[in-house]
């Protein structure tokens, strides 16, 4: 378990994560989601909140609020509440959001987490469907203006319980969390558009006292290391007032993350600042349990069920199995390969060793891959059966691994079949020996390097294609070492 931040205190942490859902249109309105487009391009008068339009909810927003909770182990209520959430902002033209606050769709999950080898369960509270609001862009000092296009965008609100301990926690927390909602499709959860946001509760009480302490919640938190990096300046924040005999006030707080410094936005807010009531446009949803059914038997295997299974499967490593289920369509590009070649643990050491090096190499994910599973299998099968020397062969893969191509074929036309004749190697040998007498005495001298030195010089004549154990082994035999 990580280690106390502070060893005076006792740090209680609780999350609240913002998931933008997978869906085409808007929560209540027909207007698409889009990102990266001209302000108030994607608005209807549903998001401009016009006198008299009505919200139609999206049924593929609450698919997908359900998709996350059963993968969260979630209970599914049967019957949830929209309410609505009042406040004032530039961006908020109805002046509420509509959230659902008394009656959640979903309560009562959990989250597994690993942090310093070591596996940690966090309580899920609930989880809740709620629109966005828009954007506000500010101009200097004195102008402010209003971009919609975010206004309506469907969100789950997902909300921990205070089981966190360190930042160190809740970067695994928000990692974990993200590749679950990947894999279910409930969201592509990319934090640099804004599709993944997290609020954090912060706060401390004295070691081994159970009340909790006053809490301070920092405020939009887009990045993992923003997140952690926000959440440890709080911590020390606290404790060094706590030192000091001063008194924690309840508050909303920012992160610099520039200055490493966090700033107040507005002190004590609670839930009944906002009026909740039940939203009189929207009828309560009412999703039948045979629905609920459906959705459960559709759910793929989530992402730790699958690392044991590849690691009992495929005689893999623990780590490796984790590293090749990191997300959903690696996975499956694994397995593919897998089945085509027929030994797991040949593929997976290649896909760990030479494929994600590539993919980091130029920042992307397996997607980019345009060499078909089955075709990387057979480039690796031919390396295993001694047809193509494994430098060779990772040569060729580099070349072909973004752009596709046949190995069996650029084998044939480029002549890249290892040589495997004795007779060949042997006077491939010979000819080395024959032409570096300098090497073959100060390896009868003991210069055991200098066999290294003639082997290069086989595999030059040879083009790389000689098979280097069968080199090495006939040296040895005729250097007598």
């Amino acid at each position: 378990m990580s280690r106390p931040a502070h060893p005076d205190y006792d740090v209680v942490i609780g999350l609240e994560v913002h998931c933008q859902l997978r869906t085409e249109s808007k929560l209540f309105s027909s207007a698409a989601v889009s990102y990266g487009d001209a302000p108030n391009q994607h608005v209807t008068e549903v998001c401009l909140a016009l006198p008299g339009a009505l919200p139609v909810l999206n049924g593929r927003a609450v698919e997908l609020a359900i998709r996350a909770g059963l993968a969260l182990d979630c209970k599914i209520h049967p019957t949830s509440v929209f309410a609505r959430k009042n406040y004032f902002y530039p961006d908020l033209p109805k002046g509420y959001q509509i959230s659902q606050f008394e009656e959640p769709v979903c309560t009562g999950g959990r989250l597994d987490i690993l942090v310093g080898g070591e596996r940690k369960r966090i309580g899920i509270t609930r989880i809740h469907m709620e629109e966005d609001a828009g954007k506000s862009i500010h101009e200097g000092a004195v102008t402010t203006q209003v971009d919609l296009n975010r206004s309506g965008v469907p969100l789950v609100e997902i909300v921990s319980e205070p089981d966190l301990r360190s930042a160190e926690e809740v970067g695994a927390y928000l990692r974990t969390l993200r590749q679950i909602l990947r894999y279910v499709g409930a969201s592509d959860a990319d934090m640099e558009k804004g599709q993944l946001r997290c609020d954090a509760n912060v706060s401390l009480r004295p070691h081994g006292e159970t009340t909790l302490g006053t809490r301070r919640e920092i405020k939009n938190l887009n990045s993992f290391r923003n997140a952690q990096a926000a959440v440890k300046t709080e911590i020390e924040n606290q404790a060094n007032l706590l030192d000091d005999g001063g008194t924690v006030i309840q508050a909303t707080v920012g992160y610099d993350a520039d200055a490493d410094r966090i700033f107040v936005m507005r002190t004590k807010e609670n839930a009944d600042d906002y009026r909740y009531f039940p939203d009189p446009d929207l009828i309560p949803l009412v999703v039948p349990e045979e629905r609920i059914a459906e959705i459960r038997s559709a759910l793929p295997e989530l992402p730790a069920a699958r690392a044991d299974r590849f690691a009992s499967e495929y005689g893999l490593k623990v780590d490796d199995a984790a590293v090749l289920t990191s997300s959903r369509e690696l996975a499956d590009w694994f397995e593919s390969a897998a089945s085509a070649h027929g030994t797991g643990k040949a593929v997976a050491n290649w896909i760990i060793r030479d494929v994600l090096s590539a993919l980091n190499d130029r920042d992307v994910d397996i997607d980019a891959v345009a060499l078909s599973p089955d075709a990387f299998a057979a480039l690796v099968k031919m390396s295993d059966d001694g047809r193509v020397t494994p430098k060779n062969a990772r040569d060729l893969l580099q070349e072909i691994l973004f752009d596709g191509g046949d190995p069996e074929a650029l084998v044939q036309e480029r002549g890249l079949e290892a040589v495997s004749d004795t007779g060949e190697l042997e006077a491939l040998v010979d000819a080395a020996i024959a032409s570096n007498p300098q090497a073959v005495e100060s390896f009868a001298a003991g210069d055991k390097k200098s066999l290294n030195f003639l082997m290069g010089q086989v595999m030059k004549q040879s083009q790389g294609k000689a098979d280097p154990g069968s080199v090495r082994e006939i040296l040895a035999r005729k250097l007598g070492g």
